[in-house]
C-alpha cells in the first residue's frame, strides 16, 4: 500500500495522523481510498474532477503534472502539498502566485519534509 503524508492543515480529517497507508494505483484511487476512510479529503483536494489549483501532488519525491491520473505503486510515497499564500513569483506581470512554477513547489515540499 502507498504511504500518504498528510499536510498539517488536513490532519484533523485523518484523526491527527501525519501519514496513512492506502491502496490505489493512481492519484484518483488514492484520494478515493482516503475519502472512504477519512471523509472530507475529496472536498479539500478535488475541484470539478481535477486536483485543486492550490494543491500539488508529489509521488516518490517528484511533483507530478498528471493530476488524478498520476501513477502510484505499492511502495510509493504520496504528498499533497498546499500552496502557501502571501508571496509572488518574481517577474510575474500580474504579481500573483503561480503554482505551476516548480521553484514554489520545491520550497513547499522541502518545508513539508522538514517537519
Amino acid at each position: 500500500m502507498a504511504m500518504v503524508f498528510i499536510p498539517s492543515l488536513m490532519q484533523e480529517l485523518s484523526d491527527g495522523k501525519d501519514r496513512v497507508t492506502v491502496e490505489g494505483r493512481t492519484v484518483r484511487q488514492i484520494i478515493e481510498a482516503l475519502e472512504s476512510t477519512y471523509p472530507g479529503f475529496k472536498d479539500r483536494l478535488i475541484d470539478q474532477s481535477r486536483i485543486k489549483p492550490n494543491i500539488a501532488v508529489a509521488i516518490d519525491g517528484e511533483i507530478t503534472p498528471l493530476g488524478l491520473i498520476g501513477k502510484v505503486s505499492e511502495t510509493s510515497e504520496v504528498h499533497f502539498l498546499p500552496a502557501i499564500s502571501g508571496g509572488a513569483q518574481f517577474g510575474s506581470p500580474d504579481n500573483k502566485f503561480h503554482p505551476t512554477k516548480l521553484s514554489n513547489w520545491v520550497i513547499i515540499f522541502l518545508l513539508q519534509l522538514s517537519f
